[in-house]
C-alpha cells in the first residue's frame, strides 16, 4: 500500500449518518482503495474483488501472506453466481437456509474474479452477510468486496472500530463504526468443491445445522492438500499480543501454579473464565463469559482486546465444554495458543 492514512472515522448511529458513511465508502472503494466496514461476524478490510491492484492493498496493509486467499462478500444471490463458475443446487439450498449470514460457501472460481483474492486457487470462498451497512455498501457499489478481518494477518480479529483503529492506525484511510459485531467469530467456511462437502473453517452454524439442510452429507474432516481454499487454516492465528494459554483449574491456588509453571506471573497474568471465577484481585484481570456459545463468541475478542489493553504477559482461558455449538470458539483458541 503507496503511503500511510490517518483514518477517518464515520458513525452509522443516524439516517443521515449511515447514508453518508456509505457515500464516503463507496467514493474510497471505486477508487481502488482499502477501507474497514464493520460485519456480523468481525470488522472487515474491504477493497473491490474484481481489482487486483485494490486487493494488493488489503495484503499489504494486512501484512497477509500470498498464500492465504480472500472470501468475497456479496449482496444477493445474482451477485454470488456471477463469482462462481459453478453454481450447483446445494449452494442454492444453503443460501436459502442461512444466507444472508456467517456461511462461506467454496465453489470453483468465476473468470471475473482475480487470482489474487483466491491466492492462485481454483475455488473462492463467498458470503453475503448479514450486517445492513456491508450489504448497503455493496449493492451501491455494484460488485463484490473482497474482505478479510480489519486487523494484521494473525493477530485478533477486531469486534468494534476501536479495535480497528488500534490495529490499522496508519495503514487505512476510512473505518466505518457499526456497532459491535454480534456474532463475534468469523464465518463457517463449507466447501462445495468436494464430495460430500467439508467445513473447512468452523463457525457459529454448526455441523448439526448444515446437515439438517444437507440430508446429511458432511465429510468427517477436509482434505488436504493444494492451495488453502479458506482463510482461518494456518497453524497460529487469532493470536493476541501476550501468549495465550488454555488451562483447566480447581481453585486459585491451583491457577497461580498453573501459571507459575507456564513460566508467568499471576499478577501479570489475565484470565478468561466461565465456570471457575477467581478472585480479581490476585490477576491483572479477570474476565468472566457465560457458558453459551453464541454469549461466548460475542465477548471472546472483545476480552482478549481488553486483556492486551493491560499490557499483560500472559492470557489464561479456561478450556471450553465440547460439543458442535463450541466446535468454532476451540478452534479458535486453539490456533491462538499456537506456539
Amino acid at each position: 500500500m503507496s503511503g500511510f492514512f490517518r483514518p477517518e472515522l464515520l458513525s452509522t448511529e443516524t439516517p443521515e449518518q449511515f447514508d453518508r458513511a456509505v457515500a464516503a465508502a463507496v467514493r474510497r472503494l471505486e477508487r481502488g482503495e482499502v477501507v474497514a466496514l464493520p460485519t456480523e461476524t468481525v470488522y472487515g478490510l474491504a477493497a473491490n474483488a474484481l481489482d487486483p491492484a485494490a486487493v494488493e492493498r488489503i495484503y499489504a496493509a494486512k501484512g497477509r501472506p500470498a498464500h492465504n486467499p480472500i472470501i468475497v462478500h456479496v449482496a444477493g444471490l445474482e451477485m454470488a453466481r456471477r463469482c462462481a463458475a459453478e453454481w450447483p443446487e446445494l449452494a442454492t439450498r444453503l443460501a436459502g437456509a442461512f444466507w444472508p449470514g456467517p456461511l462461506t460457501l467454496v465453489l470453483p472460481r468465476g473468470p471475473a474474479i482475480p487470482g489474487v483474492v483466491t491466492a492462485g486457487g481454483g475455488t473462492v470462498g463467498l458470503r453475503w452477510p448479514a450486517h445492513p451497512f456491508m450489504q448497503a455498501v455493496i449493492r451501491a457499489c455494484g460488485f463484490p468486496l473482497a474482505a478479510p478481518s480489519a486487523n494484521p494477518a494473525n493477530h485478533l480479529s477486531p469486534t468494534s472500530a476501536e479495535h480497528v483503529l488500534d490495529a490499522l492506525a496508519g495503514r487505512i484511510p476510512l473505518v466505518i463504526d457499526g456497532g459491535h459485531c454480534q456474532v463475534g467469530i468469523e464465518s463457517t467456511v463449507l466447501d462445495l468443491t468436494v464430495t460430500p462437502p467439508a467445513v473447512l473453517r468452523p463457525g457459529m452454524i454448526a455441523a448439526p445445522a448444515l446437515q439438517a439442510v444437507l440430508d446429511g452429507q458432511l465429510a468427517a474432516e477436509p482434505g488436504a492438500g493444494g492451495p488453502l481454499r479458506s482463510p482461518g487454516l494456518l497453524r497460529k492465528h487469532y493470536s493476541p499480543r501476550a501468549r495465550l494459554i488454555l488451562r483447566q483449574w480447581t481453585s486459585a491456588r491451583n491457577l497461580e501454579a498453573e501459571i507459575l509453571a507456564a513460566g508467568g506471573r499471576p499478577a501479570q497474568s489475565c484470565v478468561v473464565a466461565h465456570t471457575r471465577i477467581p478472585a480479581a484481585g490476585r490477576f491483572a484481570r479477570v474476565a468472566v463469559i457465560p457458558r453459551d456459545a453464541e454469549a461466548y463468541a460475542r465477548a471472546l475478542y472483545g476480552e482478549l482486546h481488553a486483556c492486551d489493553a493491560t499490557g499483560a504477559g500472559l492470557i489464561v482461558v479456561e478450556r471450553v465444554p465440547g460439543g458442535p455449538e463450541w466446535s468454532a470458539i476451540a478452534d479458535r483458541l486453539r490456533r491462538a495458543a499456537a506456539e
